[in-house]
């Protein structure tokens, strides 16, 4: 029994006549009554009867067309849902990201894409670079957002393109010296005591503060440990010393504080969007067409580092 045999059987009890149902289905009347004496036979049962009337279905029809109708509607459904699903409209979004990028760009991108994608399920895990770039390559996450790219084994694999570009500022409490000064140097720096991301979650800023520092800086090594940029504002707003971070910082002012440039400009690793380079999904692909729209600047880059792989 195949979808067409529904099919006649639903028409010919809708027009009650061969001739007028073979006409709507777009066939001719005997290949539609031999089909529907084939059906009979299948299923061991009268399922109209023929009279000068017309053609009505039988009790046997009736309970047949209840189901047929029903599987008829079902197997429309499942045609929408696999074109939807292909279109990247439905599905589950697996993201992990660190608390900077909910600065910028992620508020724009994720706002986009719910209003854009209302049914594909978002999970949204903040987890420091080190901790999403292994989940990744686990085949956990989807995709993720880490400063610089994901290292380690499995990630050549991934592709990895920059979507922002930051350099160290400081932040203090309003209380502080500083406060009224728009930069502070290094060696101002050096005579404070300092809040900084945990260098085992995120090395490359780390290493990059003791670039900028002194390897055997005193200051970084008895500096406090914040888990993220947030952490990092609200112990320098409580006067625990002077908190060094990306300078999209400024994007969360909170009563309290106030951000200075550190000179000289030091750059921090990019803000890097990774996922893996074969196979991905289709509400993978509809991400980043709303990566593409969302911050236009990344679309080429992110043209140019998937075309090797298409």
């Amino acid at each position: 029994m195949e979808a067409r045999h529904l099919r006649y059987a639903v028409a010919l009890a809708e027009h009650e006549h061969f001739g007028r149902a073979a006409g709507a289905l777009g066939i001719a009347q005997p290949p539609l009554s031999k089909q529907i004496a084939d059906l009979e036979r299948e299923v061991g049962a009268r399922l109209f009867d023929r009279t000068r009337q017309g053609v009505f279905p039988t009790a046997a029809g009736e309970a047949f067309l209840a189901r047929a109708r029903r599987a008829l509607d079902e197997i429309a459904a499942a045609t929408v849902d696999a074109g939807r699903a292909a279109r990247g409209e439905t599905g589950r979004l697996r993201l992990g990201f660190i608390a900077s990028a909910l600065l910028d760009p992620l508020p724009d991108v994720l706002s986009r894409f719910g209003r854009e994608r209302p049914d594909v399920g978002v999970e949204l895990h903040e987890m420091a670079t080190s901790h999403s770039s292994t989940a990744l390559v686990a085949g956990e996450l989807d995709v993720a957002i880490t400063l610089g790219p994901p290292r380690g084994a499995g990630a050549e694999h991934l592709v990895s393109v920059p979507i922002g570009r930051d350099h160290v500022i400081a932040v203090v409490s309003t209380a502080h010296p500083y406060a009224g000064q728009p930069s502070v140097s290094i060696e101002q720096l050096r005579r404070q005591r300092l809040i900084v991301s945990a260098g085992k979650d995120e090395p490359a800023v780390v290493a990059g503060l003791r670039a900028l520092l002194g390897a055997d800086s005193s200051a970084l090594g008895g500096a406090t440990v914040a888990r993220d940029v947030h952490t990092i504002i609200g112990l320098a707003a409580s006067g625990v010393g002077v908190g060094l971070g990306p300078s999209r910082m400024r994007a969360a002012p909170r009563p309290g504080v106030r951000f200075c440039e550190v000179t000289p400009r030091t750059p921090l690793p990019d803000l890097v969007l990774s996922f893996t380079a074969r196979g991905h999904s289709p509400v993978l692909s509809a991400f980043l067409d709303t990566i593409r729209k969302t911050c236009p600047d990344v679309g080429a880059a992110l043209n140019d580092r998937l075309r090797p792989h298409t």
